[in-house]
Formats: structure tokens, C-alpha cells, sequence
């Protein structure tokens, strides 16, 4: 399956409802509990039962928790419709080469893991989700990526908690529009779960069939392989636009590949030695020491 760019245009206010609290709260250097806040009726009452709720020692934390997610609310109404968050996505026809993927015909290297956390687990690499090349089968991979009005990162310079405040809440915002889109992509464009029903808390919480690894996390460490997904699906469509280290501007942003699998899962490439560095570089098409300055925290001493 092969589709064209599409761009989506959220407001805010169409995106509140899938803001995952949980980082929100933890960029504030709140433990997660604190984030049940967000689920908690609005009126004072209820927010004063779920503060009692806690035992002594941490009510005060509880009650800078509410503070802080009253402002945060408070926020995104003031921006809702001032500013949007942008969103695209492209399904690309695809095959599995060993550890590299083919994605409309280009390649796409990835890395797979060589440590296990338990004796029986597979090493895996994010490959192993899609049809391979020998079947002669074309399989598909998605796109995306989503980033917030770049004016919004500006908002409130004056003021140093209110431009924390802004810039939080932009990273949930532009990982609500991913989370928002993937779903649209999977029950509506894609459609291979076009019968899910699911609610908000199990979105949150991964229940869907199918992963979203985003570039620069765990499964997908190499922060360069911007480069290669913004030739697939032309970022700057949404303003995004490439440092000469891969990392997005607006700082709020997110890019990354949608696979369907019904075993895909979320991991953690963890560290490599140098043999894989060296077989990554060439496939990658950079010599090892360019590499390694990406990769340098996924790397064995």
C-alpha cells in the first residue's frame, strides 16, 4: 500500500484529550501518580478528596500538582485557536533486508539489539515486523511526524514558569497529534484496525494493535535517520526543519515509522559493539567515526 503526503491540522482543543499527563507531570519532576490529577473532576471538592487521598508526607506535593495542571489548563485555553498543531503522514510500500528496511524503494538501515533481559528473548531489530524481500510480497511501513506552531515556543520569554509552562505543553501537544494520528491512520487509512474501539487511557497506554517508534528513542536511537525519513515524507511541508545534527526544529516535534504487526513491540536497542557500528556505518553510508557521535550512548565500553 502506497498513499501520498497528507497534512492534518489539529487545534488544540482537539487534541487535549489525548495529552499523556504522565510526561507532563514528569518533565515538572513529578512521579506518576501525581498525573492521576488529570482524571480527577474540576471541582474543589473532588480535587480536595483526591489531595486527602495521599498520605500526610506527600500532600503538599499533591496540592503543587493540582496547581500545576490548573495552569497548565488555563494555558492551553489561552493558546487554543492562537495557535495549531501540524501533523502528516505517508503509508510507503515496504520490505525487510536483514537489518535494513526498504521504504519506496529506498534504504533505510536500523540496528538490532545484542543484549537480552531474559535467556529466551529474541535479539530484535524493528525489521523483523515487516515482510521480508525474499517473499516477494510488498509489505507497508508509515511515516509521520507532527510539530506545533513555532511562535508558541515564544510565548511568555518574560516570564520564566509560564515559558516552562508553554514549552510542556507543546512536546504533549505535538505527541498528542502522533497519537492522535496514528489512530486515524490505523482504523481509517490503513485500516487494519478499522474496528478498534478503544478509549483514551488504553490509546495512552499502548493497547492498540501495532507500535509508533519515533526517531530518537529507544527502538530507533539514530537521531540522523531524520534525514533519510524527511526524504520519504518532505517534513518542511509542516515547517519542520533539519539541524546538521537531525534534530527537528520547532523543538517540538516528532517523526518517526508506524508498523502494524500484530507482534510488533516496543524495545530497546541498548548498546552494540563495534563490529555492529561498523556494519551500520556502511550501510548507513557514513564512516565509523561520524557514526559513533550519533550513537555514543549506545555504545559498549
Amino acid at each position: 500500500m502506497q498513499t501520498a503526503i497528507t497534512t492534518v491540522t489539529y487545534q488544540i482543543h482537539e487534541l487535549a484529550e489525548y495529552i499523556n499527563w504522565i510526561y507532563f507531570f514528569h518533565a515538572w519532576g513529578f512521579q506518576p501518580r501525581f498525573a492521576a490529577i488529570a482524571g480527577i473532576h474540576g471541582c474543589d471538592s473532588c480535587r480536595a478528596g483526591w489531595i486527602a487521598g495521599f498520605p500526610e508526607e506527600d500532600r503538599p506535593k499533591a496540592t503543587e500538582a493540582v496547581r500545576l495542571y490548573q495552569d497548565a489548563v488555563h494555558m492551553l485555553n489561552q493558546v487554543d485557536m492562537r495557535y495549531q498543531v501540524y501533523s502528516l503522514y505517508k503509508l510507503m510500500d515496504a520490505n525487510s533486508d536483514g537489518d535494513n528496511l526498504i521504504l519506496d524503494g529506498s534504504v533505510f538501515p536500523l540496528l538490532r539489539q545484542q543484549t537480552r533481559i531474559r535467556p529466551d528473548d529474541p535479539f530484535l531489530c524493528l525489521s523483523d515486523f515487516v515482510r521480508p524481500l525474499s517473499s516477494g510480497i510488498k509489505d507497508t511501513v508509515g511515516g509521520f511526524a507532527t510539530t506545533i506552531d513555532e511562535k508558541m515556543e515564544e510565548e511568555f520569554r518574560h516570564d520564566d514558569y509560564q515559558h516552562m509552562l508553554i514549552k510542556t505543553l507543546g512536546e504533549r501537544l505535538a505527541e498528542a497529534a502522533a497519537e492522535k494520528i496514528h489512530e486515524h491512520v490505523r482504523k481509517e487509512v490503513w485500516g487494519y484496525a478499522k474496528d478498534e474501539n478503544l478509549t483514551i487511557k488504553q490509546l495512552l497506554d499502548e493497547e492498540y494493535q501495532g507500535i509508533r517508534p519515533a526517531v530518537g528513542y529507544p527502538s530507533l536511537p539514530d537521531i540522523s535517520v531524520s534525514f533519510l525519513l524527511d526524504k520519504l515524507i518532505h517534513m518542511g511541508l509542516i515547517g519542520i526543519r533539519l539541524t546538521e545534527n537531525g534534530m527537528m526544529q520547532p523543538h517540538a516535534s516528532v517523526c518517526g515509522l508506524m508498523f502494524s504487526h500484530p507482534a510488533s513491540r516496543y524495545f530497546a536497542v541498548g548498546k552494540i559493539d563495534e563490529e555492529q557500528l561498523a556494519d551500520y556505518s556502511a550501510r548507513r553510508g557514513y564512516d565509523v567515526g561520524k557514526t559513533r557521535k550519533f550513537l555514543l550512548g549506545n555504545l559498549q565500553n
